[in-house]
């Protein structure tokens, strides 16, 4: 990974003034940052702004929502995007989790005001308020249906709500600490949770009954990931006959991101270790990108590329800042990655820069969710902002 190119979080407000500047910084590691700015030389009759850069970066092409800049010197080129739009009054503190519907027209969110919200994913209007968890919501995602959701609070209960009328239809009891993460198994009869009681479980939704306890390893488990394996994975055999509740288990993989550094997969249906990794800290998120590539990121700002076939050493490691890395998604073919210090950034394989998604000031971002060509992000700032791949 290049240097990382950094820029003024309101660039698309600041270079819509006539002589207006952003500031722009270049991060090459183990090196001094380069620092330089942006100015508007005034606005073009079709609203774009006419922008020069200042010594050492150079402005390649630029649009409304989007401008794509370089850095010669350190061999660093980005393409920073603003927010098509940002929903500010869907709550009123830090937006800790998000999600939107299959059919891209609803998103549910969860803060640290202490509410989840079904939302239209449009406009950000609020449509159900879901209500019943004790404490926080740590967690919530849509089944595959659009219609239901799953979440996951600090009371240690897993909950499924409608999403047409806000009624809780099950609760999961049985952890002994707050869920921190989830995952669903295909179109959802069974889903995974992992909690900070160390212990991930399988649990069946039809009974409301939990079908084992997959994994004690006595460490808090920050993040889940389910994935199908690749034929050519000893994922081992299950002990004992599997309950005929489980289904769609067999030949996935599960992830877990643990706070005592070590990322583990195993086999869902077997429950047979895989591999155990040590990273550089505490495991905070994991995602699998195909059958044996997967992506982990570490409290310290470290993305590790893991090969399942192969897992002693990362395929590669990604380190764009110490910031803790906060969530992964496996994104067409790349992915997206959010860290604390207010980064989000879109990696893909045939583009020569890095996608940066831009509005976040200092603010953590704890999430995103894609629908298309549309990008969710939710942020400490207490705002959901909407991105539009179309704008670059």
């Amino acid at each position: 990974m290049a240097a990382p190119l950094r820029i003024q979080s309101d660039w698309a407000q600041a270079l819509r003034k006539d002589e207006g500047e952003a500031w722009l910084s270049c991060h090459p590691p183990g090196k001094p940052t380069l620092y330089g700015s942006l100015t508007c030389q005034g606005i073009g009759q079709d609203g774009i702004p006419e922008v020069t850069a200042s010594e050492g970066f150079i402005v390649n092409e630029i649009n409304k929502k989007s401008i794509h800049i370089s850095c010669p010197k350190e061999n660093a080129s980005s393409k920073f995007l603003a927010p098509y739009t940002t929903f500010s009054r869907i709550h009123s503190k830090s937006i800790t989790c998000l999600d939107i519907s299959s059919g891209g027209g609803l998103g549910v969110s969860s803060s640290t005001d202490g509410s989840m919200k079904i939302w239209q994913a449009s406009n950000g209007e609020l449509r159900r308020v879901l209500e019943g968890h004790v404490f926080d919501v740590n967690c919530c995602r849509f089944f595959p249906s659009g219609l239901v959701v799953l979440s996951g609070g600090m009371d240690a209960q897993l909950k499924i709500w409608s999403a047409e009328d806000a009624s809780c239809v099950v609760t999961f009891k049985g952890h002994k600490g707050g869920i921190l993460d989830t995952a669903i198994v295909d179109r959802g009869r069974n889903v995974v949770s992992g909690s900070r009681d160390g212990t991930a479980r399988l649990w069946d939704c039809g009974r409301s009954s939990c079908l084992g306890v997959i994994a004690d390893c006595g460490s808090s488990i920050n993040g889940v990931a389910v994935g199908a394996a690749d034929n050519s994975i000893n994922l081992g055999s299950p002990e004992q006959m599997p309950s005929e509740r489980e289904v769609g288990t067999e030949s996935k993989m599960l992830l877990l991101a643990r706070e005592d550094k070590k990322l583990q997969c195993l086999g869902l249906q077997s429950r047979q270790p895989v591999f155990l990794f040590v990273g550089s800290d505490a495991f905070n998120c994991c995602t699998f990108l195909s059958g044996f590539l997967l992506l982990a990121g570490t409290q310290d700002g470290n993305i590790y590329q893991l090969d399942v076939r192969s897992p002693r050493a990362p395929v590669q490691v990604i380190h764009r800042s110490g910031a803790p890395v906060l969530s992964l998604l496996s994104f067409r073919d790349g992915f997206i990655a959010s860290q604390g210090d207010g980064s989000c950034f879109i990696v893909q394989q045939d583009l020569d820069y890095v996608i940066e998604l831009t509005g976040a000031d200092c603010d953590p971002v704890f999430k995103v969710a894609t629908w298309e060509k549309q990008i969710y992000t939710c942020c400490r700032d207490g705002l959901v902002r909407r991105y539009q791949l179309s704008d670059l």
